[in-house]
């Protein structure tokens, strides 16, 4: 778990990026007189710097975003109404690129649940679609894990040749097949003491997932070529983005496999249905791809707001290519609306069935979606604005200005929200 210290001016002033790394994980540390090491601090404009590579000096008013440079502390500056953006460009400051991003409440349950299956060293099963981040919770699970230290390899089960595969896995010896002029350790032997992601496990052929249902089983591996078995100490992790149950059903996948992989099985869910996630996604892959930039661009509310209403078919490996052509757009200190663009506009969303879809227009379909869902929210949060805006991942001067748009429209939204709560 990181540790960060905020001084007392921080803790008093930016009472809201405290807590929101609180709740990512992060272990809130007292103010200490001496530097600790593994610390992150958090200080206030003029205050001492204790470690200045390990400091994020914290103010407020207009958007700036310093990263660390030659040793040099962050920086940061946002009001209020940026807490959104602000706070998530903090946490890519001082967590690092091996930190998780989430803020979406069940994006960060997933987390905790998987720091916990990191401390037992059990075979772990990851379902989810392509592209939310399977691999990235894989390789959280080792580094919270007592095997840290050893090997993190990552292999793509669809990527090898079938007739390859077998050797890749478990190893080879010398002249065993035509062209083996020289013996292989494996995948499985190269990840001794450590952890083994076996991506896309789904294409595994049958034949093979008898040989690695054994591996599991006995914790060893008999080379090819050679009559010994070989002892291996690897924790396994699968990756699927296809159904093994339904697999299984099919007779595509062994039963007694997916029952040895899915020891303790976690689930990553799409991006349109992590919403909460997007402007923190957005503002750690801003720093990873802003490059030397001398300012480090800041998103619009509007850019906030366009990344928030589309529907991600392509989840985060989508949202990095739209950051990427953002950052290439913009020329200046804002990323606004206009310099997001999409490989396709977003498909209209089931909420929006309230008007004839056929007399509406696409705004029509998705102003009629942000309504529905800024409803439901505020019902959520008991009508408070300020949680609204949060979990919606929106400044609260967006939000204003949406419930002021519904009301020019005859919809009133938060009174809606008052008489449901009075009943």
């Amino acid at each position: 778990m990181r540790s960060i210290m905020p001084s007392v001016s921080v803790e008093r002033e930016h009472l809201t990026l405290v807590s929101s790394l609180r709740a990512q994980g992060f272990a809130i540390q007292p103010a200490a007189a001496r530097p600790q090491a593994g610390v992150s601090y958090l200080v206030a404009a003029g205050e001492p710097i204790p470690a200045p590579a390990r400091t994020l000096i914290v103010g407020s008013g207009a958007r700036e975003v310093l990263p660390f440079r030659d040793g040099q502390p962050a920086r940061i500056a946002y009001g209020h109404d940026d807490a959104a953006v602000g706070n998530a460009f903090a946490r890519a400051l001082i967590g690092g690129p091996e930190l998780p991003t989430a803020t979406d409440p069940e994006s960060l349950a997933l987390l905790a649940l998987a720091e916990r299956v990191a401390q037992a060293d059990i075979t772990v099963l990851i379902n989810g679609p392509t592209g939310t981040g399977k691999e990235v919770l894989a390789r959280t699970i080792h580094l919270q894990s007592e095997r840290r230290d050893g090997p993190f390899i990552a292999i793509n089960c669809a990527a090898l040749p079938e007739t390859m595969l077998e050797a890749m896995l478990f190893g080879h010896q010398k002249g065993s097949f035509t062209g083996a002029s020289s013996g292989g350790e494996g995948f499985f032997r190269a990840a001794n003491g450590g952890t083994l992601l076996l991506d896309e496990v789904a294409e595994m052929p049958l034949n093979l997932q008898a040989k690695l249902l054994r591996v599991l089983q006995e914790r060893e591996v008999v080379p090819i070529g050679a009559t010994m078995p070989q002892p291996v100490d690897v924790r396994v992790i699968a990756c699927a983005n296809r159904d093994l149950q339904e697999e299984v059903a099919a007779g595509r996948f062994r039963a007694d496999l997916y029952y040895r992989l899915s020891v303790f099985p976690l689930t990553t869910k799409a991006l349109a249905e992590r919403a909460q996630d997007i402007p923190a996604l957005a503002a750690t892959m801003i720093l990873r791809h802003a490059g030397n930039r001398a300012v480090v661009p800041w998103p619009s509310d509007e850019a906030i707001a366009a990344l928030v209403a589309h529907d991600w078919p392509g989840n985060v490996r989508e949202l990095e290519n739209v950051i990427q052509r953002a950052l290439l757009f913009c020329g200046g200190d804002t990323i606004e609306a206009a310099h997001i663009v999409f490989d396709r506009p977003s498909a209209p969303r089931l909420a929006a069935a309230a008007a004839p879809v056929d007399d509406a227009t696409l705004g029509q379909v998705v102003q009629l979606s942000e309504f529905a869902a800024i409803r439901e929210t505020l019902a959520a949060c008991g009508g408070s604005r300020i949680e609204t805006a949060k979990r919606l991942g929106i400044s609260e001067r967006t939000l204003r200005y949406r419930l002021a748009k519904a009301r020019e429209q005859g919809d009133d939204l938060a009174s809606g929200t008052q008489r449901a709560i009075s009943a």
